[in-house]
């Protein structure tokens, strides 16, 4: 027969894994989050120099490109 002190010794293991575990995962969300961080950072760049260069443009329909 299991007495407290087994049981409260099961919880707490269950507990530092499920801690462990969460640590892990935050850990890799916060990579993947600076990863997307810097990516949007360098679309965002881009874009702002391609719309400096005045190109970009997007047709629409059968609209004529503005060097007709």
């Amino acid at each position: 027969m299991p007495s407290d002190t087994d049981s409260l010794q099961e919880r707490i293991a269950h507990l530092d894994r499920a801690v462990d575990d969460l640590s892990e995962t935050v850990a890799r969300q916060d990579r993947e989050i600076a990863l997307l961080t810097r990516r949007v950072a360098l679309l965002l760049e881009r874009e702002a120099a391609r719309q400096d260069e005045g190109t970009g443009g997007v047709v629409m329909g059968d609209e004529r490109p503005p060097h007709y």
